[in-house]
């Protein structure tokens, strides 16, 4: 029996539920530090076009993969797979609301194997995510873990809320996703410091992926004066875009991919899974 039908996520769902699975240290994935985050440090990334490629890219290799989008207010990962939204009330809140709710419920299958979302509905008022703390996100993310072997958490830039920071604190290994905008360093620079000084530690987000270069000619040097380091740097492909707008993906469905957008994810997707 090969990896992929050994790691099914239906076996895995028929044995144990999520909520056995909390506060159990069950691990049955290889990887250690299996919760990914991706941070914008300013505008003209695109988080969800490349949490979704690089998603399915880490399925492909046999790894259960889910991505949670914590982009409360604008939820858009859905779109990028053609899925409609949870209903209001469901998907994400109704996960946050009850730590007894069994998140299979909520967790959508993607058309992809051993893909999966936990999104957030755009029809939920904003204000029902305002009584969520650390210990929700914490819980979300815990249980996400003993469920998959790879959780991708598309993180919004918004530092006053928990959703920002309480997906700092637990995530395991953080990317800070920029492109060419000499905001970028200070933007990624000012948020650690305010993470630092409420107690998270800030030494997961070190590492940035350059996204959607025009090659302007930006002076890169600073991010590693500032302490930073870039994990991958993605061209502009006007195909990937488009074919998200289509709900596409563009590492899976297009027929003619861009060499240096494919080797840039390849070589990020490895750096997950060879840790």
């Amino acid at each position: 029996m090969d990896r992929k039908e050994i790691k099914k996520l239906e076996n895995i769902f028929r044995k144990i539920s999520s909520k056995e699975l909390v506060g159990a240290e069950i691990q049955d994935s290889p990887l250690i530090y299996s919760i990914i985050g991706f941070l914008p440090a300013c505008d003209g990334t695109d988080n969800a076009l490349l949490i979704s490629n690089l998603g399915v890219m880490l399925a492909q290799k046999g790894f259960n993969t889910c991505m949670v989008d914590f982009k409360i207010f604008n939820p858009n990962l859905h779109h990028h797979f053609g899925m409609d939204p949870p209903r209001k009330g469901q998907g994400l809140l109704r996960v946050l609301k009850s730590d007894k709710a069994d998140m299979r419920e909520d967790i959508a299958a993607t058309e992809e194997e051993q893909l999966y979302l936990l999104s957030p509905s755009p029809q939920d008022l904003m204000e029902e995510y305002f009584e969520f703390d650390f210990t929700h996100i914490e819980h979300v993310l815990s249980t996400l873990k003993g469920m998959f072997d790879i959780v991708l958490v598309d993180i919004p830039y918004n530092p006053p809320l928990e959703f920002c920071t309480g997906a700092m604190k637990h995530c395991h290994i953080g990317f800070f996703t920029a492109t060419e905008r000499i905001e970028a360093s200070g933007n990624m620079t000012r948020l650690l410091d305010f993470a630092a000084s409420i107690g998270i530690s800030t030494a997961k987000f070190t590492s940035v992926i350059m996204m959607n270069l025009h090659e302007i000619g930006m002076d890169y040097k600073v991010f590693k004066q500032m302490g930073f380091q870039i994990a991958a740097a993605l061209p502009f492909v006007k195909a990937a875009t488009a074919y998200a707008q289509d709900g596409k993906l563009y590492v899976k469905d297009h027929p003619l991919q861009n060499k240096t957008f494919m080797k840039e994810i390849t070589r990020l997707r490895d750096l997950i899974i060879n840790q």
